[in-house]
Formats: C-alpha cells, sequence, structure tokens
C-alpha cells in the first residue's frame, strides 16, 4: 500500500513537472522579450521625468525669454499704436484741406509746375549760379553742392511765385556735372538754363546783382528788372571774400542779405556767429520774401539757429 502511494505521488509531482516544462516551452523567447520590454518602458518613463523636471536655470532662463517676449511684444503695440495715429491725422489733414486744395492726379500738378517755371522764364525773377569757381573744389564739395542744387530747385519747383534759375559757367564734362547727374534724379530734366558762359557776359552788367556776405549794401528788395547772383562755391577751408572779389573785378554790384538788420547775434557755447549760408538757404530766403514782403519771415526760413543769430523780437 505505501509502494503504490509513493509511486502515485511520484507520478503527480512528474505530471507537474512536465506542464510546467511545457509552459517554459510555449513562452520560450517571448516572454524574455516581454520582461525586456516592461524594463524598457520603465527606464524610459524614468528619463522622460527627469527631462521635465526644470532645474533652476531653465526656470530662470524661461522667464527671461517671456520678459524679453513681453518687452517685445509692447514695443511693437506701440508702434502699431502710433502708425494708426499718424495714419488717422494724415487722413484727417486731407479731409480738413480738401476744400481748400482740391485733389489733382501728379499729372495735372507735374503740368501745373511745369507751367509755373516757364512763366517765370518771361516774367519771374531770375537768379544765376556761378559754377566757375568749381574748378579749384574736392570731390566732396562737389558732392555736397550738388546737393544744394538739388535742394534749391526742389524749393523753386514748389513756390508759388518762382524764379528762372540759370547755372552759368557749366559745362557738360565738367565733374560737377557728373556729380549732378550721379546725386540728382532726372537732372538733365531740370526746367532751367545750363551755359558755359559766365554770367558777367550773358547779361548787361548794370542788371547783375552778385549776392555776397561781405558786400556793405543790405538787400531791400527783389527787383524783377535785376539779374541776382549766387556764387555756386563750397568751400570748407573759408576763404574769405571771394565772390566779393569777382564782383569787384567785373563792377557789378554786390548785396548781402538783411541778417544785420533784422537779427542779432544770440549767446552760444562756441560763440559761433556767422552769415555765411549755402546757396539753397539763400534762395528760400529770396523765394520767402519776394512771395510774402516780409524779412524777417524770409530769415526765419533761410538762418537756422546753428548760425548764431535769432531775430530782433524773438523771445528767448
Amino acid at each position: 500500500m505505501d509502494w503504490k502511494l509513493e509511486g502515485s505521488a511520484q507520478k503527480r509531482e512528474s505530471h507537474v513537472l512536465q506542464e510546467q516544462e511545457v509552459t517554459l516551452e510555449d513562452t520560450g523567447e517571448d516572454g524574455i522579450s516581454e520582461s525586456f520590454q516592461l524594463l524598457q518602458i520603465d527606464v524610459e518613463c524614468e528619463h522622460r521625468e527627469e527631462m521635465t523636471l526644470p532645474t533652476s536655470n531653465a526656470v530662470w532662463r524661461s522667464k527671461n525669454v517671456q520678459r524679453k517676449q513681453r518687452h517685445w511684444e509692447k514695443i511693437v503695440a506701440a508702434k502699431k499704436s502710433k502708425r494708426k495715429q499718424e495714419k488717422e491725422r494724415r487722413k484727417a489733414n486731407r479731409v480738413e484741406n480738401s476744400g481748400i486744395y482740391p485733389q489733382h492726379s501728379k499729372r495735372f500738378l507735374r503740368s501745373l509746375t511745369k507751367e509755373r517755371l516757364l512763366e517765370a522764364k518771361h516774367s519771374g525773377p531770375r537768379l544765376c549760379i556761378d559754377l566757375s569757381m568749381t574748378h579749384h573744389m574736392s570731390k566732396k564739395e562737389l558732392s555736397r553742392l550738388a546737393g544744394q542744387i538739388r535742394r534749391l530747385y526742389g524749393s523753386n519747383k514748389k513756390a508759388d511765385r518762382p524764379f528762372w534759375i540759370c547755372l552759368t559757367g557749366f559745362t557738360t564734362d565738367s565733374p560737377l556735372y557728373e556729380e549732378c547727374l550721379r546725386m540728382n534724379d532726372g537732372f538733365s530734366s531740370y526746367l532751367l538754363d545750363i551755359t558755359e558762359e559766365d554770367c558777367f557776359s550773358l547779361f548787361p552788367l548794370e542788371t547783375l546783382v552778385y549776392l555776397t556776405p561781405d558786400s556793405e549794401h543790405a538787400l531791400e528788395d527783389v527787383d524783377l528788372n535785376k539779374v541776382y547772383i549766387l556764387g555756386g562755391l563750397v568751400d570748407e577751408s573759408i576763404q574769405k571774400k571771394v565772390t566779393f572779389q569777382k564782383a569787384q573785378e567785373h563792377s557789378v554790384k554786390t548785396a548781402r542779405l538783411p541778417i544785420q538788420e533784422y537779427m542779432v547775434r544770440r549767446q552760444n557755447g562756441k560763440n559761433y556767429h556767422s552769415e555765411i549760408l549755402a546757396i539753397n538757404q539763400v534762395f528760400d530766403i529770396l523765394s520767402t520774401y519776394f512771395e510774402t514782403q516780409n524779412w524777417p519771415e524770409a530769415l526765419k526760413k533761410g538762418v537756422s539757429s546753428r548760425k548764431g543769430y535769432t531775430l530782433q523780437n524773438s523771445v528767448e
């Protein structure tokens, strides 16, 4: 009996072992790979957690970026607001001035400007720019003079009562002419006269008035029967009385702008006071006076505060 029970127990153990072996054989490599996959998932989760946990340095950088972003957004918003306000202001000005200045096409305005300039050739005041002294000027000085000619012509185009401009002593093969073509768009189409002759042989001497700051006589009025001359000279070395001496050589009358009569010297740190103006500034004064018949108003427009002068009745 004992032997039978023992044998039966052995059979059961053997059967259990066989089932375990079968189970291991069924699972095989799949069970092992599944275990490794579970381990890999755990490792990846831990790695992600480490990456998502911000360090103190990263938090500081993030706040700094956010602060800069907010600052930039404020700047952009302010610029948009400013542009919008400027657009509305221009729109309001157009509406306000629409009844005073009718809207015209650019072609019509160009035609109107051309008509005024051509009319000035026959009935307007005449202004000569004496360009016979440019051969001693440097490239920088020529560039400055070309810019002054451009600004002078631009002011004359806008004037209600323009002058007729004549560039004398001006050759098309000169460095100044090349500089004018380079710097001034449409220079070859400017409505003005260009001649190689000098102003002293082009007009009767008794009609000429050479405007120079060294003259003893102040200009009182703009006379339609006179031809006014501006010396086209940009001299950084500031040679004195160049234009005055040239006028005397040809026995031509001279005049200066009435700066001393309507303006006073203003104290400044450099104690600098000068009546030497660029040709476009002198022209702005002449043009404004010709339209307004008001010297203080004209001088205020053309004489900048950097020259050290102010109007006599101005309040400091």
